[in-house]
């Protein structure tokens, strides 16, 4: 899943200046579930800002509404098409694909972004995402007994760890973080395929991904 974060309260005002009439949509899964842009974060962001309107004597009307999925045109249409005319700015507390979105469906208004977009994650326990995969559009897994060494380990690594492994498996960059080759070896130890560890790989392809990136299904 994506994992975001607030942008801080002042960021967001300073991108509002100038604006009386705003429109605050959620997203209802990815940003949902990591607690930064469902209903409840819009209702408390839009009461921050117009508290914060109130006290320094600006104008700042407000409307609420969450989308199921920001990233789909036909449900921001369903959502938001009678709401986004009447409104100066939307400031959008979804993922960076869900603020560009609504920027090409309402290209006369300015879509401002309330969140910002960090990883793709899962949750390890409540309240705690790990980033987990890095999209580079060349996976690895099947080497690796499926813990990704590009964005687990912390130098992005592919033959092995680096000679500053600590004691105990930790990561010598991070002394609280497991050393994701340490991972890796346990890990194909226990499938019987440590084989895969005497192997040389060559370095990342990274233009395996051609930005902007752009998947068209083929039919079955």
């Amino acid at each position: 899943m994506i994992i975001a974060e607030r942008k801080p309260l002042e960021e967001i005002r300073n991108m509002l200046a100038g604006y009386k009439r705003i429109l605050v949509v959620g997203c209802g899964t990815c940003v949902t579930i990591c607690w930064a842009g469902g209903e409840k974060e819009v209702g408390i962001l839009s009461s921050q800002l117009r508290l914060a309107s109130s006290k320094d004597g600006s104008e700042l009307s407000i409307m609420e509404a969450v989308v199921e999925r920001q990233c789909e045109k036909e449900m921001v249409i369903e959502e938001l098409g009678d709401k986004a005319p009447g409104v100066e700015a939307i400031l959008s507390l979804g993922c960076g694909a869900g603020v560009q979105t609504m920027a090409e469906l309402f290209e006369e208004k300015p879509v401002l972004p309330a969140l910002n977009t960090t990883f793709i994650g899962m949750p390890e326990k409540e309240g705690l995402w790990v980033e987990m995969c890095g999209a580079c559009g060349d996976c690895f897994l099947d080497r690796t007994g499926g813990i990704c060494p590009v964005v687990r380990c912390a130098k992005g690594l592919l033959n092995g760890p680096c000679g500053g492994t600590r004691k105990g498996g930790k990561c010598e960059i991070d002394p609280d973080k497991d050393c994701a080759w340490v991972l890796i070896y346990h890990r194909l130890e226990r499938q019987g395929r440590l084989d895969l560890m005497r192997k040389y790989y060559e370095p990342k392809n990274y233009r395996a991904v051609k930005r902007p990136g752009k998947i068209e299904a083929l039919e079955a």
